[in-house]
């Protein structure tokens, strides 16, 4: 690799588009150390305003880097591969962490798992069809099923402290993880259903 090639390459990977992605992916332990913090060490319900702003901003960046990516025309393969993994990072650590705490419990785990489930599935079926050069594009339906399960992350994450000041903040938040958990059902099927065309046609060849 010479010179000119390495500075392209860390140029790109240092982009902002890359650099909100990095940014995502900073903020996990942040979100994830405010709600330990309050809810297993009993500290203050301020923690979890504070784990909900940084979530936000979180989760802005999963559209500005996109965005940005595109009219700046900075889109690269690096930021192609880092962008799904920052966004399912996110989403795992903030469940897990909200079944830990136990705002989400009984019944509602089954959605979480159902979610938990369906990324492990996509990611698998997405590796397996790259090596084959082909690629499956993200639907409306999806992006809007990573909208819904964000805002059920959100008003979870406010939890205690968000039903101090709105009622039912938390059972909202619950209404919308099962919404989010039913379309990605859906939309994980639909995947499958694309990605095991390209299976069958492999094994056929």
């Amino acid at each position: 690799m010479n010179i000119a090639t390495t500075r392209g390459t860390t140029s790109r990977a240092m982009s902002l588009p890359n650099l909100l992605t990095y940014g995502r992916i900073a903020a996990i332990p942040v979100v994830v150390g405010c709600i330990y913090a309050q809810s297993i060490m009993d500290g203050p319900l301020w923690l979890r305003w504070l784990a909900v702003a940084i979530f936000i901003a979180a989760a802005v960046t999963d559209y500005l880097d996109g965005y940005y990516a595109r009219i700046w025309n900075q889109q690269s393969a690096f930021g192609r591969m880092l962008d799904p993994i920052a966004d399912k990072l996110l989403v795992a650590s903030c469940l897990l962490m909200l079944a830990a705490d136990g705002i989400i419990h009984g019944w509602s785990l089954w959605a979480a798992i159902v979610i938990l489930c369906r990324e492990i599935l996509v990611s698998g079926l997405r590796e397996y069809l790259a090596a084959l050069r082909v690629s499956v594009p993200v639907t409306k339906l999806a992006k809007w099923k990573t909208t819904v399960q964000l805002i059920a992350i959100g008003f979870l994450l406010a939890g205690p402290a968000g039903d101090e000041v709105v009622p039912m903040v938390s059972m909202i938040g619950l209404a919308l993880l099962w919404a989010s958990a039913i379309l990605t059902m859906y939309t994980g099927y639909d995947y499958f259903r694309a990605g095991i065309h390209h299976l069958i046609k492999e094994d056929e060849g």
